[in-house]
C-alpha cells in the first residue's frame, strides 16, 4: 500500500534506556552525547510505517478520515471521523445529510481497513455492483440522515452486514465491528499523530523505556 501524501517520516532508535524519535537519525545520542555508530543493533534507526493511506488507491476498503482537515494537519483526536467505502477503482461511497456521495477526491489521507480477502473471487467480481445497488436504497436518501443514529457509519456497517448475510455469515454489531477493526487502527494512528505533532516543534522526542526494554549503547 502506498502511504498518504504529507506523511512526513518518523524514525525511532533506542539508546540510554530511552526510545528516541526524530525525522533523521543523528550522529550523536541527543540524551548522552555519545556516538550512535557502533552502538549496537538497538541503536539502529527504524523508520516507522505511516498508518495513513491514499484512500483513492485502496480497493474494496473501509476508509476513515477527519470530517474536517487531515490526520497530520492538526487533528486533535477528538473531532468526528467520516467513513466511506471504496469500489474497485478507488471511488469512495459515503453518506451524509446530502445523501450518498461518490467521491473521486478528498480522501487522500485515511485509515484504510481492507474488506475483501484475495481468495474471495466471486465477491471481488461483484463488489462494484453490490455497492452501487445498496447505495441507491431509500434508507440513504438525504432526509433519512440523523447525525447520531443514521449516519456515515450506519451506512458503511449496513453494507458490510449485507455482504456478510449474502455469504451466510453472522452480522456484526456496531460495537463488535468497532472493537475488532476500527479501534486497533485508530490506536496505532493516534500514537503516530502524537509523534508527528511533537516533531513539528522539536528535533527529538524522547520516551524512557521500562527496565525490561532498557537498551544502553556505548
Amino acid at each position: 500500500m502506498e502511504a498518504a501524501p504529507e506523511a512526513a517520516g518518523v524514525v525511532r532508535l533506542r539508546h540510554c534506556g530511552a526510545a528516541i524519535f526524530c525525522r533523521r537519525p543523528p550522529p550523536l545520542c541527543p540524551a548522552c552525547g555519545r556516538p550512535l555508530r557502533g552502538a549496537g543493533l538497538a541503536a539502529a534507526p527504524v523508520r516507522l510505517p505511516c498508518p495513513f493511506r491514499h484512500g483513492h488507491r485502496q480497493r474494496r476498503a473501509l476508509l476513515l478520515r477527519p470530517s474536517a482537515g487531515t490526520f497530520l494537519g492538526g487533528y486533535d483526536g477528538k473531532s468526528d471521523l467520516h467513513v466511506g467505502i471504496t469500489n474497485t477503482t478507488g471511488v469512495v461511497y459515503n453518506y451524509d445529510e446530502e445523501g450518498i456521495h461518490r467521491d473521486e477526491t478528498g480522501w487522500e489521507q485515511c485509515i484504510s481497513i481492507p474488506l475483501v480477502q484475495p481468495d474471495m473471487f466471486e465477491l471481488l467480481q461483484q463488489w462494484d455492483k453490490l455497492l452501487e445497488e445498496f447505495s441507491v436504497g431509500e434508507a440513504w436518501l438525504p432526509h433519512r440522515y440523523e447525525e447520531h443514529d443514521h449516519n456515515c457509519y450506519t451506512y458503511a456497517l449496513a453494507f458490510i452486514n449485507s455482504i456478510l448475510t449474502a455469504q451466510g455469515k453472522q452480522q456484526m454489531s456496531k460495537s463488535e465491528f468497532t472493537e475488532k477493526f476500527v479501534i486497533p487502527q485508530t490506536k496505532n494512528a493516534s500514537k503516530y499523530i502524537t509523534l508527528h505533532q511533537e516533531l513539528t516543534t522539536k528535533d527529538f522526542y524522547i520516551i524512557p523505556l521500562p527496565d525490561r526494554e532498557n537498551q544502553c549503547g556505548n
